[in-house]
């Protein structure tokens, strides 16, 4: 498989380099401790923050405290002076409507919109059939001021099953970036998931969405997107004279393409917004040189969780958090804290180097969307992302193994950026000699975790990354995730690990390649 031969090739390349430990590298990362780590994360997953829930006192009470450990570092505030940046996030409920040939949907059970403009109603005779939405599907089709039904799904490739999970994938995305740039007045996304969707989540739903709150320029239009069950899809395509699933059927095997269809159609929707108060938290420290201090290198982890148990009858009220992701908050300020003292001791880094606290993770990576749309640094002269989500503890799968205490999951080092990987490689095999667990290190892998954590937003703008993971554990997303059962001499070694990989590319000559081909 490639990922044995990609490690294969790494592994050569280890041994066949000076693996010769770095003696100023190795006095600083003794400055990653576990009492120290103890320390912070004792603060930031106690009762008090109140599992620091996005938008809620508990995640600002983390902030402040991060920001001031950051100060306490010597670390500068960039953004204007300040170590906040406000992220732009608001609670949205979108008021929507939509029928089909005379015929109410209904948004409970049929459909799920989300617009990122203005108030809007749509009425139209016929709609597009687009089929997976590829290039070679539209054609040279119109699609200006058209509803397009689109099948919201991965193409089944050779060897694996087809992906209907909801969640976008960098397939889908860029199918649907080029479907927008067509113009079209709105896109009606089918996938067989959105039922379960939006059963599962009525209330919330109901309740309104967290998120970044659209930018829309004054008489500029964007498309909104309709996501629809395949049941409604039925509707929609049967003047065509077949079902949605013929017509998903055809297109998957290349027989029909674009095609219209008659359809009465209405929409409308609007948007109310309610600003909900976020910060990511950035801690700076400027590289000392010249020629490499306008490149950036970021650690980043997110210190937001899920809040307090909503549950009737929970005798523990607080969703802690502290393996999610006090853990990796916890071990960008334990690096933080041995690039400070280096710096002190006059080894600063050559290039600069930001430690990033974001907001909004566990709503769907919202703070790292945020900064990654409006970076305070360039993303052209960020060199890489290590990100850290969850470190702590021992997962599931290692549970019992003879290894447990001594291995971490290593994702996406050789997505972008075979180079990185293999610098990953070096640092863990000089330094840490932990097992690098690359069984997740797939975008095909059913648990998604390339998708899931911050470091994916710097990846989708093409700045190499590597995500540091321990896997979950019966305590994920629980009030279980307590301090008492952190390790905490294994989680100064992973970020240990991470801070020889950052050593290495902040001092480096050159920043590595984006050299894989996706």
């Amino acid at each position: 498989m490639k990922k044995i031969s990609l490690l294969a090739f790494s592994t050569a390349f280890v041994l066949n380099v000076s693996a010769q430990q770095n003696p100023v590298a190795m006095k600083y990362a003794k400055f990653i401790t576990a009492d120290d780590a103890k320390r912070h994360l004792s603060i930031l997953a106690s009762d008090e923050f109140e599992g620091r829930e996005t938008g809620k006192p508990g995640a600002e009470k983390a902030a402040n405290y991060i920001a001031a450990e950051f100060k306490k570092l010597g670390l500068q505030g960039p953004v204007k002076g300040s170590y906040f940046l406000d992220i732009n996030l608001a609670t949205s409920v979108l008021k929507s409507s939509f029928s089909v040939n005379g015929q109410a949907a209904s948004k409970e059970e049929d459909f799920y919109a989300y617009s990122p403009e203005a108030d809007r109603e749509i009425t139209a005779t016929e709609v597009v059939f687009v089929g997976y939405g590829t290039e070679s599907e539209i054609a040279n089709t119109d699609l200006n001021g058209k509803i397009l039904v689109w099948i919201n799904e991965d193409k089944a490739a050779e060897g694996k099953p087809a992906n209907t999970g909801y969640r976008a994938t960098d397939a889908r995305e860029r199918i649907l970036k080029n479907l927008k740039s067509k113009n079209p007045s709105i896109i009606i996304a089918v996938n067989p998931e959105i039922a379960g969707l939006l059963k599962r989540n009525k209330d919330r739903l109901s309740a309104g969405r967290l998120g970044v709150k659209p930018e829309v320029k004054a008489g500029e239009k964007k498309t909104g997107v309709f996501w629809i069950t395949p049941t409604l899809a039925d509707q929609l395509v049967k003047l065509s004279g077949k079902t949605y699933d013929e017509l998903k059927s055809a297109a998957t095997a290349g027989v029909v393409l674009t095609q219209t269809i008659k359809a009465a159609v209405t929409l409308n929707y609007n948007t109310e917004y309610t600003p909900v108060k976020a910060v990511d938290v950035l801690g700076f420290m400027p590289g000392r040189d010249p020629k490499l201090k306008d490149e950036v290198l970021v650690f980043s982890a997110h210190y937001d969780h899920i809040g307090l148990v909503t549950k009737p009858g929970a005798t523990d009220k607080v969703n802690n958090g502290a393996d999610d992701d006090g853990s990796g908050t916890t071990g960008i300020l334990e690096i933080a804290r041995a690039f400070s003292q280096a710096k002190k001791d006059g080894h600063g880094p050559r290039r600069s180097v930001l430690f990033l606290g974001n907001v909004g993770e566990e709503k769907g990576l919202l703070g790292s969307e945020y900064y990654t749309d409006h970076p305070v640094f360039p993303l052209d002269k960020t060199i890489t992302d290590l990100n850290i989500d969850m470190i702590g503890r021992v997962g599931e799968e290692y549970i019992g193994k003879a290894d447990s205490a001594n291995y971490v999951y290593a994702i996406g080092s050789a997505m972008l950026s075979k180079e990185l990987h293999e610098i990953g490689e070096k640092a863990n095999n000089t330094y840490t000699k932990l097992n690098l667990d690359y069984k997740y290190d797939d975008p095909a892998d059913p648990n998604r975790f390339y998708y899931r954590s911050d470091h994916y937003n710097f990846a989708k703008h093409g700045v190499p990354i590597i995500f540091y993971f321990n896997g979950v554990h019966a305590d994920y997303h629980q009030p279980g995730d307590e301090v008492s059962k952190i390790n905490f001499p294994l989680l100064a070694k992973r970020a240990q690990l991470v801070f020889y990989t950052g050593w290495e590319l902040a001092n480096r000559d050159k920043r590595p390649a984006v050299d894989a081909v996706k």
